[in-house]
């Protein structure tokens, strides 16, 4: 009896942007091998076999063999399930016309547990493929054999669902080719190009400054007719009708053949062309009946269909159109003989090849009807039919350029046509005997016009020359020497990212910049909160990124978002990296130090070539992605006799530090002096040592995007941590007695930097309102209280951030530190609630004491603590009035 072996799936998930894994959007997918961890390919009678029989184009992955058919070579040396089924998820997407090629299996601590990552070009395509992969590789070990072909067709129907169609994707891959960026806003075509306020957006092949009314008219083929016949365009004569009987009446008074078509429609719905008699009519009528309330029948213009293309008022390109047709060859029936078209590797599903599958349909049927015919007859040899009455390429039709050969005055009134109906993309329908001679009355007629043109059959003609015709919307949309992007600054590392990224984002305001901010506390829009949440992520990127008012973005980059999804931007301008300590470990696969120092410089390696990495040269760590970027390099230093910073600055680099208690910005002989730290609210007199660095991090950042030494000093003496400027970071409140600091200072290296700090600020005992945060690993929760332990005096415990941890489990690992660091279990308590915690550590506090909350619910902390020293100030005005009295 054979045994069943499986692999599970744990996780899987896409990561959209710049990641821990790759600088592209890869799919992300944890396995649990089982018990195939200790059975490797070669292991398995016939294995390879059996996957060269169902996906023999897994030949052409070299692997690491780095040769044709390597992979296989490595399958018969042996090689786990999880590598295959990365190889596999490849090959599913490019069976499915997704070409990708990057994929890689990496091991874990765990037993038989691997991350597997590959590309994808489409999101849903990508996870899809990952699970059929894990299906496929698990049948193939337990000997058994899965049929690939539906598995490719629904891979391609998802594809057909999901993908741009090749209009809108030619233009969005132009903009990429010319670096602008691209921002996907919703699951159909409509996209973004360029960011904030530089940016661009299209709906297929209709732009943002597309006339609405021009819109209107082209979708009105009787309004669009009437029009064009009053400015001498020649059309074909017809009249408005809404009923069989009316249809039959304007057939017989235009006379037959005849053109029956909706009033609002595209891509040829409802069309009938060639009618030939009254119950043609009458088919055509019910036909047309499915898309609209009101039809136009029309004279049929005897000729060749044609497709031309006005951009930005000039003619860009012409294709003839041919419905789709068979030849016969004396022995195959018709149906047969489709069937055969069908196999031109050239045609495919959807919109994947040059040409579109034929499909047999109502159309096709009234045409063999017309003729006699039936899907099973045998079309005599050489016999040409048409299988269809309109040549839209989506109904299996052929184009053919014919751009060079359009006769100047035909082009004119092309042009011409777009300025009346006043349209800035406009494809042009029009039937003519001879496209080489001036279009009249006498040589055909324009028969439609079209907002949203397709570009198909320009960008690949089934013969002639392909267009560029994608360049000429691009070029109209950013003319040369347009912008396109604004200047991004992201910011990561363990501590300082809130204080840093604000204090930026205010010294770019205050020098007339509309600035786009995320963080962890939201997403603010020229100082104006707009969304209230964690935005540290993409998405809040993303939201950043398409607000057409700001013209600078400044972003928090925090680890989860990385880990989770990737960046939400493609290259950044500056990108600080303020310290990197132990926090979060454990968590997402980032279990030490040298991992997540990897993950947080993604944002070092995604710095443009021209743009700058700025780097904390106090950090080991962070100096460790110096080699990362593609920028250049500025160091910052607390330290100007740091080795690292006069080594940067004798190479000729900036760097920011201090020199006699000021802040300096300094390159070769030249230097620079911004402010005293003293004149710095932000630093408390230079005794806020964490905020010192963080002011030099933000000095360095303004510096590379190009402010003068003016501009920064009035940002950085102007800026102060106060609950206005930066709520719950580092808040300090004069309670008249005492005194309050609200600061979010949730991980050890914040616990030892402010701790320090607090002999500054008070006198008396430090009272300390703290919790556990219950994502992190257990040991780390019980250092953490094991930190409080050197600074605080007293400690009450709340349970405000528990995530997946049982009620109060934090609070027993933050108060087991505390004892392990000495502490007495007197000296703490334990409220879980964190509103009544504050109220507890508030009514502690006496003459000359400092009580620090580290807040989870920010402004409810701080409404709080306000609410409670107004109460305190009315009691205390009304003791002493009545000690007067």
């Amino acid at each position: 009896m054979l045994n069943h072996f499986i692999m599970e799936i744990r996780e899987i998930r896409a990561l959209r942007g710049a990641n821990y894994y790759s600088r592209h959007p890869v799919i992300y997918m944890q396995l649990d091998l089982g018990e195939l961890e200790e059975k490797p390919s070669d292991t398995i009678p016939g294995f390879k076999g059996r996957i060269e029989k169902i996906l023999p184009t897994l030949v052409e992955h070299n692997c690491s063999v780095g040769r044709r058919g390597g992979f296989f070579e490595r399958i018969e040396r042996g090689t786990w399930a999880g590598h295959i089924a990365e190889h596999v998820a490849i090959e599913l997407q490019c069976l499915a016309n997704m070409e990708v090629g990057f994929g890689k299996s990496y091991s874990t601590d765990e037993y038989g547990v691997y991350n597997i990552v590959f590309r994808y070009r489409d999101e849903e395509v990508g996870l899809e493929a990952g699970k059929f992969a894990v299906q496929i590789v698990n049948n193939l070990f337990n000997n058994k054999e899965t049929d690939i072909s539906p598995v490719i067709q629904r891979l391609k129907e998802i594809r057909e669902n999901n993908l741009l169609g090749p209009s809108t994707q030619s233009i969005v891959s132009e903009a990429q080719n010319r670096s602008i960026p691209v921002i996907r806003l919703n699951d159909d075509s409509y996209v973004q190009l360029g960011y904030g306020v530089h940016q661009r957006r299209i709906q297929a092949t209709i732009i943002d400054s597309t006339s609405a009314i021009g819109v209107e008219i082209a979708d009105d083929k009787k309004q669009t007719k009437d029009l064009l016949s009053k400015m001498g365009i020649p059309v074909p004569g017809g009249y408005t009708v809404e009923t069989i009987p009316e249809a039959l009446e304007a057939a017989d008074a235009i006379g037959y053949p005849v053109t029956i078509k909706p009033v609002s429609g595209n891509h040829g719905r409802g069309i009938t062309t060639n009618i030939l008699s009254p119950a043609d009519l009458e088919t055509s009528f019910l036909n047309a009946k499915e898309f609209s309330n009101s039809f136009l029948v029309e004279k049929f213009l005897v000729g060749a269909d044609y497709r031309m293309l006005v951009i930005n008022g000039k003619f860009i390109a012409a294709a003839r159109r041919d419905p789709a047709s068979i030849v016969g060859d004396g022995k195959s029936t018709i149906k047969e003989l489709i069937d055969k078209i069908n196999m031109d590797p050239n045609r495919g599903f959807g919109h994947e090849k040059i040409l579109t599958r034929i499909k047999i349909d109502n159309m096709t049927e009234r045409l063999l009807n017309q003729k006699n015919l039936n899907l099973q007859t045998v079309l005599p040899k050489d016999e040409k039919l048409y299988i269809k009455s309109t040549a839209n390429l989506s109904a299996g039709g052929i184009a053919i350029d014919v751009t060079d050969e359009v006769h100047p005055m035909t082009k004119a009134i092309t042009e011409r046509i777009s300025q009346i109906i006043g349209l800035n993309v406009i494809g042009i329908d029009l039937i003519t005997k001879d496209h080489r001679v001036p279009l009249s009355n006498d040589n055909g007629g324009i028969i439609e016009v079209n907002a949203a043109p397709g570009f198909r059959m320009h960008l690949k003609p089934f013969e002639g020359k392909s267009r560029n015709v994608e360049g000429a919307v691009v070029d109209m949309l950013f003319p040369p020497g347009s912008k396109y992007d604004i200047p991004i600054v992201a910011v990561t590392g363990t501590n300082g990212k809130t204080t840093t990224i604000r204090l930026i984002s205010h010294i770019l305001g205050l020098n007339g910049n509309t600035v786009g901010m995320t963080s962890t506390d939201g997403i603010v829009i020229s100082n104006d909160l707009i969304v209230k949440g964690d935005y540290s992520g993409p998405e809040g990127a993303k939201i950043v990124l398409m607000d057409a008012a700001i013209d600078h973005a400044v972003l928090e980059v925090a680890r989860g978002g990385i880990v989770r999804r990737g960046l939400g931007y493609d290259e950044s301008d500056v990108a600080v990296v303020t310290n990197i300590t132990e926090d979060h470990l454990g968590d997402g696969g980032i279990n030490t130090l040298e991992d997540l120092t990897r993950l947080k410089g993604t944002i070092v390696e995604t710095v443009k070539p021209g743009g700058y990495a700025v780097l904390n040269a106090d950090d080991d760590l962070v100096m460790t992605l110096k080699e990362k970027t593609k920028g250049q390099v500025i160091l910052f230093s607390v330290e100007q006799d740091n080795p690292e910073l006069i080594k940067h600055h004798a190479a000729g680099n900036v760097i920011v530090t201090l020199r006699d208690g000021s802040v300096i910005i300094q390159k070769g002989s030249m230097i620079s002096t911004i402010a005293n730290v003293i004149e710095i609210p932000l630093t408390l007199e230079g005794n806020a040592l964490f905020n010192v660095s963080n002011a030099l991090a933000a000095v360095a950042a303004t510096y590379a995007l190009g402010l003068n030494d003016k501009q920064i000093r009035a940002g950085v003496t102007s800026f102060s941590p106060s609950i206005g400027q930066s709520p719950g970071r580092m808040n300090i409140i004069d309670m008249g007695k005492f005194k309050v600091m609200i600061d979010y200072s949730h991980n050890i290296g914040a616990v030892i930097a402010t701790g320090k700090m607090l002999p500054f600020v008070a006198p008396g005992k430090k009272i300390r309102m703290a919790a556990g945060t219950g994502n992190r690993r257990t040991q780390d929760i019980i250092d953490f209280g094991a930190s409080l332990a050197e600074f605080y005096d007293y400690v009450v415990i709340a349970d405000s951030d528990p995530r997946d941890r049982s009620p109060g489990e934090t609070c027993d690992l933050v108060q087991q530190g505390l004892i392990k660091g000495g502490y007495s279990k007197d000296n703490t308590k334990i409220i879980l609630d964190e509103r009544e915690a504050t109220q507890e550590v508030l009514n502690m506090a006496s003459d000359g004491d400092i009580v620090v909350i580290q807040a989870d619910n920010v402004q409810q902390v701080i409404n709080d603590v306000m609410d409670y020293k107004e109460r305190i100030t009315e009691e205390f005005v009304h003791s002493s009035k009545h000690k007067n009295e």
